[in-house]
């Protein structure tokens, strides 16, 4: 059932025009971003090392010292609440990176690498609706919204606490767990491959591809060449599993979201088979990934902050509050991107159309102007107007899961272990850049 090739084994071809491109941006990013330091001007990288280790401090800084800017790279850069909101909900912002100028973005001009090979130009147009403009994106998410009503959301509530305690049974015979690996991915990973119907035997491959398959999110020129070709190659086995589990469902249809999304395409509503593949995909990344980060980043803001804790653990009335927060203060979601259809003006600047502009989701979340006190962590803040399922369109389709499946794992963490404590000080990020989450957060527990 389950096809072997392991992640990387993507066509050599393409990985070396992605790594190419990868390659010079990075260098360009390091030396634009010293060019401005020596200038005395604050310039995001996503390269920067300060970034990656403190975004909320580089935030606080961008926002005071240059908080819109056109990077030297070529894209526009927004920090501040009010901007990332009215480029999200305007429709002259395309999420379609096919709609960029090439020529507005340093060195990523794709006629100087010739014409896209076979497999580049089949992943481009499985883009997933996450990449896609109206009509295209309205009719996909239309379909798969059905699955994410608030009906069927709440009706996943007794499989969710049935997965989190088996987890936290297991983690407390322990005594010990990795609230990433043993809490926060199993069950939304759990609940999304049920979801899609994929069979028990086959869960624990897509831990494998899922890995890699995190960074699917960030754009290919903020990815190192080895990252766009492990994802590259867990996107190819992904092609290939749901290919073969799609012609499964097409002569033996279960009641999974998959065999609906089937039935629609029968039905005549225009989904292809690399739109079927590529919502997926989509769905089991982006379906797991923001939970994992929800659940594990919420979980080390708790223990970081005590009397947090013992509030939303004991008072039933934060729960909701609780979340909301914890999407505000430490957000799953970083970044997003929007390319300019029309000439625009936000926040005193013009963008031309086929500009970029990158929106800092996190330093957002953390706007004075937006937010009162909004570097405290306060799980009963109310009026919490925050980013962190992005805005529009192109909200997030999956919240109302997320949210479910948060308000229970970290309640249900906390009531079962009364004594929850950090094993190490040492906490590694993912190398991820739209999505910023833990590699591991050792704890011991106990009831």
């Amino acid at each position: 059932m389950v096809d072997e090739a392991a992640p990387g084994t993507a066509q050599p071809g393409l990985a070396e025009l992605v790594a190419q491109r990868t390659a010079q941006f990075h260098e360009a990013a390091r030396t634009a971003r010293d060019a401005a330091e020596a200038a005395g001007t604050l310039v995001w990288d996503p390269y920067d090392p300060a970034w990656v280790a403190d975004p909320y401090g580089v935030y606080a800084a961008l926002r005071r010292d240059n908080p819109v800017h056109r990077n030297a790279l070529g894209f526009w850069v927004f920090t501040r609440h009010a901007d990332c909101l009215a480029v999200l909900r305007d429709r002259r912002s395309s999420s379609d990176g096919r709609n960029v100028d090439g020529g507005s973005v340093v060195p990523l001009r794709a006629d100087e690498f010739g014409p896209r090979s076979g497999p580049e130009t089949m992943l481009a147009e499985m883009a997933p609706f996450l990449f896609r403009d109206p009509p295209d994106h309205t009719r996909l998410r239309g379909l798969v919204q059905k699955a994410f009503t608030p009906r069927v959301v709440e009706g996943l509530r007794p499989r969710v606490e049935e997965i989190c305690d088996e987890l936290l049974d297991a983690a407390l015979a322990r005594g010990e767990a990795d609230l990433v690996a043993d809490y926060a991915y199993p069950l939304p990973v759990q609940i999304i491959v049920e979801m899609l119907g994929v069979p028990a035997e086959d869960h624990e491959q897509f831990r494998v591809w899922s890995d890699a398959l995190a960074r699917g999110l960030d754009p290919d020129f903020l990815l190192p060449p080895e990252a766009v070709q492990q994802r590259l190659g867990a996107i190819l086995s992904f092609v290939q599993y749901f290919a073969s589990l799609i012609e499964q469902r097409r002569t033996r249809p279960g009641e999974d979201l998959l065999s609906r999304l089937i039935a629609a395409e029968e039905q005549g509503d225009v989904l292809t088979q690399g739109e079927l593949l590529s919502t997926c995909i989509l769905l089991l990344v982006a379906g797991h990934e923001t939970t994992v980060n929800l659940v594990s980043g919420g979980a080390l803001a708790l223990m970081e902050h005590p009397d947090q804790l013992a509030r939303f653990r004991d008072d039933l009335s934060v729960m909701r509050s609780g979340v909301e927060e914890m999407l505000r203060f430490v957000p799953p979601v970083q970044l997003t991107g929007r390319v300019a259809l029309e000439d625009m003006e936000v926040g005193g600047a013009r963008i031309a159309a086929g500009e970029f502009s990158m929106l800092l989701i996190g330093s957002a979340n953390r706007d004075p102007d937006a937010f009162d006190d909004p570097d405290t962590f306060d799980v009963g803040r109310a009026d919490n107007n925050h980013l962190g399922f992005g805005f529009g369109i192109h909200h997030c389709l999956g919240a109302p899961l997320a949210r479910l499946e948060a308000q229970i794992a970290l309640p249900a963490l906390l009531r079962r272990a009364r004594r929850l404590e950090r094993t190490t000080d040492q906490l590694l990020y993912k190398e991820n850049i739209v999505l910023r989450g833990l590699q591991a957060l050792p704890v011991s527990l106990s009831a």
